[in-house]
């Protein structure tokens, strides 16, 4: 195809200040259709893609479009109410943004039907295309690991639906999950997670309505024998702490610190190397998916459905060692 013909659900900030600014770019991409139920912020997206139609929500969408490629799927986590379905059963490709859904089951469900459809499907998980995160896997080919300890320590998101457990799924489902698949990417699948969680920081005077953990903190012990333990907060105020989020690797002749989307600095044999990250890894993410859906290669994402189910459910049994105070086994 010349052309790859989408349609967009969601033009909330994702999308607008994201993804649409790669879209835009790219001369092999029609926008056709945006939907959201928000109008003026369809509208923007709308302008900024050149899209000839808009709808008020994904069903008419889905209603009014016919002869879309793919359609990217940019809402809240608890708003997958038959966001995906249509476009499976249409064979259209999706690019979904993280977290897909707040229900295991459906997101098995979901993942049985697109196998069986053989579209391609691409999961938010931006950092997959980092450079620095290809340095850290060639790095790991030669280290000998023993621990890894990661942190996203920061405020609360500005959106409503964010500050409550049964819209958001937690700060660990829908923001860290980002350093929950990074571990996953590096180090193969979990065998089992403990975790633990505790509140009082933010009360309802500062943030009325919230009821999500303040900080916790999960130790991943991973089927290859490597350990993380994962620190997640959103209690730090206006001014900030200096707290910056990333990985740190530990080798038993070298380690890692890899800093959120900034930069990755090797230490070995008294030296140490600096890298600054050098892409735009969203850019990359985006490209990668038109560029597959144009193939009708569902192998040439990096974070393919299929895949990043599997990050999405270690989030969920992080939530669920939270509540229970009970190791869970993967």
């Amino acid at each position: 195809m010349d052309k790859v013909r989408l349609g967009i659900i969601g033009c909330g900030g994702i999308m607008n200040g994201f993804h649409a600014e790669h879209l835009k770019t790219f001369c092999d991409v029609e926008v056709v259709a945006v939907a959201d139920p928000i109008e003026s912020r369809r509208a923007e997206v709308a302008a900024k893609l050149g899209a000839k139609r808009q709808y008020v929500d994904h069903r008419a969408l889905y209603e009014g479009e016919h002869e879309l490629d793919a359609v990217y799927i940019c809402v809240p986590p608890a708003c997958h109410d038959g966001t995906e379905e249509p476009a499976i059963e249409r064979g259209w490709s999706f690019l979904v943004e993280k977290p897909m859904t707040l229900c295991p089951d459906h997101a098995d469900a979901l993942n049985a039907a697109i196998t069986k459809a053989g579209i391609v499907t691409q999961v938010g998980f931006q950092d997959r295309y980092l450079d620095a995160t290809e340095m850290m896997i060639e790095q790991l080919k030669c280290m000998q690991v023993g621990m890894v300890y990661g942190y996203w320590v920061g405020g609360i998101p500005g959106v409503d639906w964010w500050r409550t457990q049964a819209t958001s799924g937690g700060q660990v489902v829908e923001q860290n999950i980002h350093l929950v698949d990074m571990l996953r990417y590096l180090f193969g699948e979990p065998a089992v997670v403990y975790a633990a969680q505790g509140r009082g920081i933010i009360t309802q005077e500062i943030c009325p309505g919230y009821d999500v953990a303040d900080y916790s903190s999960a130790t991943i012990t991973f089927q290859s024998g490597v350990v993380a333990t994962l620190h997640t907060g959103c209690f730090i105020g206006d001014e900030g702490s200096g707290i910056r989020s990333g990985l740190t690797v530990i080798g038993r002749d070298q380690s890692m610190e890899y800093l959120l989307r900034d930069s990755l600095t090797i230490h070995a044999k008294k030296r140490q190397q600096y890298f600054g990250v050098r892409v735009n890894q969203g850019m990359l993410e985006d490209r990668a998916f038109i560029d597959a859906v144009k193939k009708h290669d569902p192998k040439a994402v990096r974070s393919p459905y299929c895949d990043a189910i599997k990050s999405l459910k270690l989030g969920f049994a992080i939530n669920q060692s939270m509540e229970s105070g009970l190791p869970v086994k993967l």
